[in-house]
């Protein structure tokens, strides 16, 4: 990470880049979604059966980040703080994409 990107807002080029990578993931979680419920379908062990429910019900958050993401993106929201609206600098959300919150806001979240 740069400098410049650990402060400086996303750009307009970089939000495209950040978008067709949460569309990929995205994709690929739903198709994990899809398996992971065929399996649960077809399973008979109650042991096996309640561990692939866990990962349903992980993957189906997933989905649900991502989808956020998506839409704060599509609402021009993408990269402010859902709480202060403070710019969350592309240096972060490089690391983490699903990021809603600046760090400051986000260190009072997990305080909680």
């Amino acid at each position: 990470m740069t400098t410049s990107d650990e402060f400086t807002a996303i750009s307009e080029p970089q939000t495209q880049a950040m978008r067709a990578d949460l569309e990929e993931q995205l994709q690929w979680r739903e198709l994990q979604l899809r398996d992971l419920r065929a399996a649960v379908d077809g399973g008979n062990d109650d042991t096996a059966r309640l561990a692939l429910l866990a990962d349903v019900a992980a993957t189906e958050r997933a989905v649900a980040e991502l989808r956020k993401a998506l839409e704060r993106i599509e609402e021009g929201s993408y990269g402010r703080c859902a709480d202060c609206a403070a710019i969350i600098p592309f240096g972060r959300l490089k690391i983490r994409p699903l990021a809603r919150y600046c760090i400051a806001c986000q260190r009072r979240h997990e305080a909680r």
